[in-house]
């Protein structure tokens, strides 16, 4: 049996201790980070911030859970009730293709209706994803469903292809009303 991907909920700020922390335990993890600039009245400096604040994501054996789970920071594996949900892997894999494609991500609000794409070309071809307008510009919207989350990074809207005419129909219709 392969280890799952699971959420975890940790205190806020905690990120970074608890993924070192967990790495020197031995256990593979995933924060998925982004870069901002912030302006004071003196300086203008960029920083690394979590794409999913208070959120990172751990590969382990769910019966082997205890290590986690006091691990300094960590409030909870996320999941439904008192059970843990593992991750889709293709949503970790689609975080990470965009995270690898060196394209400027940001946090994204959670978007439970839009239009399903699929990219066809260019370093994140075969992505599927949600397409948004921001500010003139398209972005494809990368969701992890089970902490009701997302990331968005800018796309050529000529290289993604509809995934569902229904749902382009219905988002049309949406938007026109």
């Amino acid at each position: 049996m392969t280890d799952d991907w699971y959420a975890l909920h940790v205190r806020s700020r905690f990120e970074k201790h608890v993924r070192t922390q967990l790495e020197k335990k031995g256990y593979e993890t995933l924060l998925p980070s982004y870069t901002s600039v912030r302006r004071w009245s003196d300086r203008v400096k960029s920083i690394s911030l979590p794409l999913f604040p208070n959120y990172l994501f751990c590969r382990f054996d769910i019966n082997e859970r205890l290590p986690i789970l006091v691990t300094p920071g960590v409030n909870c594996i996320v999941g439904a009730g008192k059970s843990p949900v593992a991750v889709d892997p293709a949503e970790i894999d689609a975080i990470r293709r965009v995270l690898d494609s060196g394209l400027p991500a940001q946090p994204w609000p959670f978007l439970a209706e839009g239009m399903r794409v699929r990219v066809t070309n260019g370093p994140l071809e075969n992505l599927e994803g949600v397409i948004v307008r921001e500010k003139g510009s398209d972005r494809l919207v990368v969701s992890v469903h089970l902490l009701m989350r997302s990331v968005s990074v800018e796309i050529d809207r000529g290289s993604v292809a509809p995934l569902n005419d229904f749902a382009f129909q219905r988002i049309e219709r949406v938007a026109s009303a």
